[in-house]
C-alpha cells in the first residue's frame, strides 16, 4: 500500500543534502523562535484570558495557566515538526528536525523532544550547554529523544 504524496515527500527529503546544524545557527533559531512564540501566546493565551477576565471576571489558577501554556506551545511545535519538520524560525535558518535516520520525527519523538526541551532550557540551560561536549554538538533533549537538527543545503551550497 503506497501513499504517493508521502513517498514523493520522502524521496525529496532523501535527495536534499543535509548535515548537522551548527550550534550558533541553532541558538539563533531558538532566539527567533522565542519572538514568534510571543505572538502565538498573545493569540492563544492573552485573548482568551482577557475574555474570561473582563467578561466573566474569572482568572484561572497559576498551575492551570502553566499547563495551558505547555499544551499550546506543544501543539504549535508538534504541528510544524510533523508537517515538514520545520517551524517558521527553522525555515528561516534552514533547519529541520529529523530522527537519527534522517526521517521525519514520530509523534512520540516530537512530544518527547518538546517535553525534554523545557528542563533542558530552564535548568540553567544545561541541556543546551551539553552541546559543547557532545560529539555531534547536539542538545541533550535531542540526544534523549533520538532526534537531531540538520542544516538544509541548497544545491549551490552543497558543492562548497
Amino acid at each position: 500500500m503506497s501513499h504517493t504524496p508521502n513517498a514523493a515527500g520522502a524521496s525529496a527529503l532523501a535527495r536534499q543534502p543535509v548535515e548537522l546544524a551548527g550550534l550558533r545557527r541553532r541558538l539563533a533559531s531558538m532566539l527567533y523562535e522565542s519572538l514568534l512564540l510571543l505572538g502565538v501566546l498573545a493569540l492563544t493565551f492573552m485573548v482568551p484570558l482577557l475574555i474570561l477576565g473582563v467578561g466573566l471576571e474569572y482568572t484561572p489558577p497559576g498551575g492551570v495557566l502553566w499547563v495551558y501554556i505547555f499544551v499550546v506551545l506543544g501543539m504549535y511545535f508538534l504541528w510544524y515538526w510533523r508537517r515538514g519538520g520545520q517551524t517558521l524560525a527553522m525555515q528561516t535558518w534552514k533547519l529541520r528536525v529529523v530522527d537519527i535516520q534522517g526521517e521525519p520525527v514520530s509523534l512520540r519523538q516530537g512530544w518527547l523532544r518538546y517535553a525534554l526541551a523545557w528542563p533542558s532550557v530552564l535548568f540553567l540551560g544545561v541541556g543546551l550547554i551539553w552541546a559543547l561536549i557532545d560529539k555531534d554538538r547536539q542538545f541533550l533533549h535531542d540526544r534523549f529523544a533520538g532526534t537531531r537538527l540538520v542544516l538544509l543545503l541548497t544545491p549551490n551550497e552543497s558543492g562548497n
